[in-house]
């Protein structure tokens, strides 16, 4: 049993953590076609703002608390500075946003090089260095709360989607832009404060990455490409079809780690992410518009 509730369970929270880095690109992406390379080094911001959080506050329980949603504003802050210098020139050209952002990821990736250049560690909670058992495999309490982080952002997430005023202004700029703003809705600032929310979760999922490995500049690379391929294979600017593919993403490449070896491992969940987009390339679900035949 070990040999499958293990991977499973494991599986589960890393694709938890999958979702959580998935969900800002679902918005950005899926809203504004912009591809954000920078967004792993979200990831990675989150994790350092766990990291100073912990040099403020002593009590590892309390700060990682604290930590959520300063990574959360921290990292809204960084998105909107992004937007605001570099990719609001760049609309509608995704290869040229993929090139600068590329530039961005590469130029803070060295920059927490040169002031970590050993990378820093954040403490795991008292609260969270236990374990529960399930089935009789020990589960990692951290990788439980991974689980709890993802559901929360989801849970709110689609909340703010659905009930919200700004929520019900997001989707009509994604079903037609042109036709949102002839409705009076200011799509320029749909953009700016759907960034924001995207990096702002980018952050959440590097706080809760924190606790799972080490923290360094390579942080957001473990995650960014597997993170694209979820936003892919779910459907662009879908959420129910994000929170699918991230599972299933996280559940295989555990499966195939466990059964092999962890580079053959990822190669295995590539090809089935890359066989699955030949058969489907619109992904599990899409995006239902109101364009003008």
């Amino acid at each position: 049993m070990d040999n499958l509730i293990a991977p499973f369970l494991n599986g589960t929270a890393s694709g938890a953590l999958l979702l959580v880095a998935a969900l800002g690109l679902a918005l950005t992406f899926g809203q504004m076609g912009v591809i954000n390379m920078a967004h792993g080094e979200f990831l990675l911001a989150g994790a350092l703002v766990a990291y100073w959080t912990q040099e403020v506050i002593s009590s590892t329980n309390i700060s990682i608390l604290v930590a959520l949603p300063i990574a959360f504003v921290f990292d809204g802050i960084l998105g909107v500075i992004l937007e605001v210098t570099v990719i609001r020139w760049m609309y509608d050209r995704p290869l040229d946003t993929l090139l600068a952002t590329v530039g961005v990821s590469l130029i803070l990736q060295q920059k927490v090089l040169q002031e970590y250049p050993q990378g820093v560690p954040v403490k795991n909670p008292s609260l969270l260095d236990g374990q529960v058992s399930i089935l009789g495999y020990d589960w990692p309490l951290r990788q439980a709360f991974t689980i709890v982080v993802a559901l929360t952002c989801v849970i709110g997430l689609a909340a703010w989607l659905k009930y919200t005023s700004f929520g019900r202004r997001i989707r009509a700029t994604v079903q037609n832009r042109a036709l949102a703003e002839t409705l009076g809705v200011s799509t320029r600032n749909i953009d700016r404060i759907t960034f924001f929310v995207g990096s702002g979760l980018a952050g959440v999922g590097g706080v809760a990455a924190s606790l799972i490995g080490g923290t360094n500049s390579q942080l957001g690379t473990k995650y960014i490409i597997l993170a694209f391929l979820v936003v892919v294979a779910g459907g662009l600017g879908q959420l129910r079809g994000t929170v699918i593919a991230a599972w299933t993403v996280g559940v295989v490449d555990a499966f195939s780690e466990n059964w092999t070896t962890g580079s053959i491992g990822l190669v295995i969940t590539f090809a089935l992410v890359v066989v699955f987009l030949q058969v489907r390339p619109q992904g599990l679900f899409t995006v239902r518009t109101r364009g003008l035949a």
